[in-house]
């Protein structure tokens, strides 16, 4: 029989656009779909995607099911509601065009700003005429010349609520354009042989400007911007004299003459650091390095068992995932220049098997708040946490993502940061993407959110001094979990004695005891008191499956 892996989601539309419902089901090849409106089948809508016709007021509150057949049998899916919301909005513009002002040959570049219900359209008009592609919210026009003086340019905006036209902007052409100016004149250079020698000019004037630089008088092929990198040199070019002319509409200039002088001793490389050896576990990857001195410039070519390594070829180099395979394998690197090369010593690359990691059976998270991690760890205010660091472990490469605490919380149970608006809530925000008690769910395992001074729990609200925080307690936000596993705190001491704690565990201290509101210490004694017989139990004694995950979320206030 069929199973259902991913059910059809609600959807919220205006009148006149179309929504979509999608399921996700396994089951005995060939699965057949059947999608129906209001318990009634739909036409056609046998695909396990139905897009429904362009929608009317009247299709507002609709349900959707789909039944998924296979030769075994069917499954229906859970409803889906369809939301079709208030006409769209028509637009208006809340930034007009502005005139540009250009001289003949440049560009000019018009921009709207606009409200109103996506998606907006956009069609510019020069003089009153429709301008071919120009349908974005800003338009830069081709190079002006001086026929384009006092032009007109609007733009009308449009969505299926209607349109609304700009006011006009003016474009000026002008006719005078200023002859190009070095502001920054080549410099000399001094390079050994085989280096390569970089020119550059800086200059001002109307654009477009245009460069070609010139070798001893002659014209340099291909060598026309700003900067010229010459060939590597030889003996010949030194004393070469390079000039640049920059020329535009007006005019050109040409640049004083820089020298180019090439000395013919070069030192070969040396190496002054080795690569040393390197210890990883089956599936890792290890990093040779070399530091070598030398005239520039220098290559690189790593060799594994006296065989180069395609592709590595800089200072560092990075195996693939190790194998077994490559335990005591030899790298060397050859370091030249020039002047000749160099080849390291060979590094020996351990790779130990691989460890076996713990299956864990209970997982546990208490976050806190807004606290850095040098007045937490080592801080004589948190002496039970530290002891915990000491004999459990520290995390020393995790770190907030972004900043206030809403981010991270719903970061930290769905893997995305949909806002950063502190103020949002479970009603204004709903959330129906992957989140970690979603998991749970589907993997048939059991959770519950264990909640502090919560007043939308009953008998929960005043039970401790505290206020309740609904952006620290993430998984509220998620509408497709099971709401009724939130619970007042009180009930982790009983499913702790009664041993009847679920699989996962999100514990929400309140405002005072995560330290958001009161003193990082009054946190460390809530942990000792509330998290302390949980480490005694027989969860974390030897052949316990927990696992206690302690974190803070936004590091000192960001």
């Amino acid at each position: 029989m069929p199973s259902i892996s991913t059910q059809p989601t609600n959807q919220m539309v205006t009148p006149g656009q179309a929504a979509t419902f999608s399921v996700v089901a396994t089951g005995a090849a060939p699965l057949s779909y059947q999608w129906q409106k209001n318990a009634t089948a739909i036409s056609g809508a046998t695909a396990a995607v139905y897009t429904t016709p362009a929608t009317t007021s009247a299709d507002n509150g609709a349900q959707f099911v789909v039944v998924v057949s296979d030769p075994a049998g069917s499954v229906t899916s859970s409803a889906a509601t369809l939301t079709v919301n208030a006409a769209a909005t028509a637009p208006t513009m809340t930034t007009q065009p502005t005139n540009q002002t250009v001289t003949v040959g440049q560009t000019a570049t018009f921009t709207v700003v606009a409200t109103g219900t996506a998606p907006l359209g956009y069609q510019w008009q020069k003089n009153g005429t429709a301008i071919s592609g120009a349908t974005s919210a800003s338009y830069m026009t081709p190079a002006t010349t001086s026929a384009d003086n006092g032009a007109q340019f609007v733009v009308v905006v449009s969505n299926s609520a209607g349109s609304v036209t700009s006011n006009a902007a003016t474009l000026t052409v002008s006719a005078s354009a200023t002859a190009p100016t070095i502001t920054t004149q080549p410099a000399n250079q001094t390079v050994t042989v085989g280096q390569t020698a970089a020119f550059t000019v800086v200059a001002t004037g109307t654009a477009p400007l245009s460069y070609q630089w010139q070798k001893n008088g002659t014209a340099i092929t291909g060598a026309t911007s700003a900067t010229y990198t010459t060939p590597a040199t030889t003996s010949a070019d030194n004393s070469a004299q390079f000039v640049v002319m920059v020329n535009n509409s007006v005019g050109s200039v040409t640049s004083n003459a820089a020298t180019l002088t090439v000395n013919s001793s070069a030192t070969a490389p040396t190496i002054t650091t080795q690569p040393a050896n390197q210890t990883v576990t089956v599936g890792q990857t290890a990093t040779f390095t070399v530091v070598a001195t030398g005239t520039a410039p220098l290559s690189y070519k790593w060799q594994k068992n006296a065989t180069a390594i395609t592709g590595a070829t800089s200072a560092t180099y990075t195996t693939p995932a190790t194998t077994s395979a490559d335990n005591s394998a030899q790298f060397v690197v050859v370091v030249s220049n020039v002047a000749g090369n160099v080849t390291s010593n060979a590094a020996t690359l351990t790779v130990n098997a691989a460890g076996t990691m713990p299956q864990f059976g209970h997982v546990f998270i208490v976050e806190g708040e807004n606290t850095s991690f040098s007045s937490t760890y080592s801080s004589s205010t948190m002496p039970y946490l530290t002891s915990l660091a000491n004999q459990y472990g520290v995390s020393l490469h995790y770190w907030a993502d972004t900043h206030p605490s809403i981010g991270n919380d719903l970061n930290l149970a769905s893997g995305v940061i949909p806002t950063n608006n502190d103020s949002a809530s479970p009603s204004s925000l709903p959330l129906s993407i992957d989140n970690i008690a979603h998991e749970v769910e589907q993997a048939g395992k059991t959770w519950k959110d264990y909640v502090e001074s919560d007043p939308n729990i009953s008998g929960c609200g005043g039970l401790k001094s505290g206020a309740y925080f609904v952006r620290h307690d993430p998984l509220k936000y998620f509408t497709n979990i099971n709401k009724a596993n939130f619970v007042c705190f009180s009930q982790f001491a009983t499913d702790l004695a009664n041993h009847t704690l679920p699989n996962f565990s999100w514990l929400a201290p309140n405002g005072c005891d995560d330290a958001h509101d009161c003193s990082i210490g009054t946190y460390d004694t809530w942990l000792k008191t509330e998290i302390g017989p949980l480490l005694a139990s027989s969860y974390f004694q030897p052949g316990g499956d927990g696992l206690l995950i302690l974190t803070f979320d936004e590091d000192d206030k960001g």
